[in-house]
């Protein structure tokens, strides 16, 4: 068998992309991340392709869109049929492994046959429910609760750690996935490390969209923060201890998330939008093949990563999966990817386009968003100019200036549908803005 690098997926929950310093962040909370992102490559413009938990890991672990899988809304389990990563990997000759939030089953502990092809396995279904910040209840193969002490954050580092120091006579394809920085759902709150909201409370610094709306930030930002603190440092022992077993040069990591949060801003909760604090997320590649290549700026979404996972790991990319690797990419020369395709459920069912400049989605307004996968028929709703308006704070969709601007963004919007398996819509123009009286 050649030889193949170890791959380590650092998965957190609801992190927005301007959580980092290396997106500007001004608080210094994300070292770690901020010096593989120099190391490595950063990809600067990464988004999910649906910003609710369940779908957006369906799409990670298949590489396909939540409507071809069928987990368009969370409480679907993964279909059995469906392929993995971890059954790529592991025919490719990797011990694959998860460790923490699955939400991709139909219960806890979460039945074998569902877990995805994972050999090893201490996980939750859904580990908010299951846990506590300072109280931690994953499973095991065998289905036993296993209560890990510390912070959450730290109880699944060290579980990763064991992992890690384990005898392996082949390579690892570990995922490790946190709840945080997600809120706490039986308290709506975000529960920090004891310390951590209070210190950063002295130094807060409010994103636009979150000055200008407000929402509960300012009830829960600091904590948020202080979880992506935790994550931060979790991610440095994580390399340490690569370090330290003389894996780090040959392991690659990906750090990345499965939407955004938006506090309670665009609706009542914090996501479900097509906005940017909703949709755009943190993301870096670091290891073999990623070492020294700089920021990657094409727009890149989360459908790219399962490919350029086994791209790196010198595996083969399955016919089925609906995104591109970015090393394909780099090695075709291509960084200027156009957009990027969402698909939004629960809240609304709503589609929307990003490219560079502008924001463009169009919602089913017959159809229910938990129940309705899609439709037929959808009608214009938002249009964000990004360049002048990067915080999406005045919807352009009935500036009779903006028709041409709209029929492109409706067409490629109605392509990227089909591409993605889905009928071609009918998009219904947003109503011409009305005119006023003559005098």
């Amino acid at each position: 068998m050649p030889n193949h690098p170890n791959v380590i997926v650092f998965f957190t929950d609801q992190q927005r992309w301007d959580t980092v310093g290396a997106h500007g962040n001004p608080m210094n909370l994300t070292p770690n991340f901020d010096r593989l992102a120099s190391e490595g490559a950063f990809i600067r413009n990464s988004f999910t392709c649906q910003p609710v938990c369940g779908p957006a890991r369906s799409v990670l672990q298949t590489g396909r869109y939540a409507t071809a899988t069928g987990c368009y809304r969370n409480d679907i389990p993964l279909p059995r049929q469906e392929k993995t990563l971890a059954h790529y990997f592991g025919a490719g000759g990797f011990d694959t492994a998860y460790i923490g939030k699955w939400h991709l089953g139909s219960r806890d502990p979460v039945p074998a046959d569902e877990r995805g092809g994972y050999q090893s396995w201490l996980a939750a279904n859904i580990l908010e429910f299951t846990s506590q910040a300072y109280d931690t209840v994953v499973y095991d193969e065998q289905d036993q609760a296993v209560r890990l002490p510390g912070y959450r954050v730290d109880a699944l580092t060290d579980a990763a750690i064991r992992y890690l120091d384990r005898p392996h006579d082949r390579p690892f394809f570990l995922f490790l996935s946190f709840l945080e920085p997600h809120h706490q759902n039986q308290s709506d709150s975000y529960p920090a490390p004891i310390g951590y909201e209070e210190r950063i409370l002295q130094r807060l610094s409010l994103p636009e969209d979150l000055e200008v709306l407000g929402g509960s930030s300012r009830q829960h930002f600091a904590g948020y923060m202080g979880m992506v603190a935790r994550l931060d440092e979790a991610l440095g022992r994580l390399v340490e201890a690569l370090f330290s077993l003389s894996q780090l040069d040959d392991t690659v990591i990906l750090f990345t998330s499965d939407h955004g949060c938006h506090f309670k801003t665009r609706n009542r909760e914090y996501k479900r939008s097509c906005h940017e604090a909703s949709i755009r997320v943190p993301t870096l590649f670091h290891g073999p093949g990623f070492s020294g290549t700089g920021a990657y700026e094409g727009l890149t979404s989360l459908i790219d990563l399962p490919p350029t996972l086994l791209d790196a790991a010198g595996l083969p990319v399955p016919d089925a999966m609906q995104g591109r690797s970015v090393l394909a990419r780099r090695l075709d020369g291509d960084e200027g990817d156009d957009d990027v395709f969402i698909q939004v459920s629960e809240d609304h069912v709503g589609r929307a386009l990003r490219t560079r400049r502008w924001k463009y989605e169009v919602i089913a307004s017959e159809a229910d968003g938990w129940k309705d996968k899609g439709s037929d028929t959808y009608v214009e709703s938002q249009l964000y100019d990004l360049e002048s308006d990067p915080a999406e704070l005045d919807n352009l969709i009935e500036s009779g200036g903006k028709a041409s601007v709209r029929q492109r963004l409706r067409e490629r919007l109605a392509e990227r549908m089909v591409a993605a398996g889905e009928p071609r819509p009918k998009i219904v123009e947003a109503p011409a803005p009305a005119r006023s009286p003559s005098t």
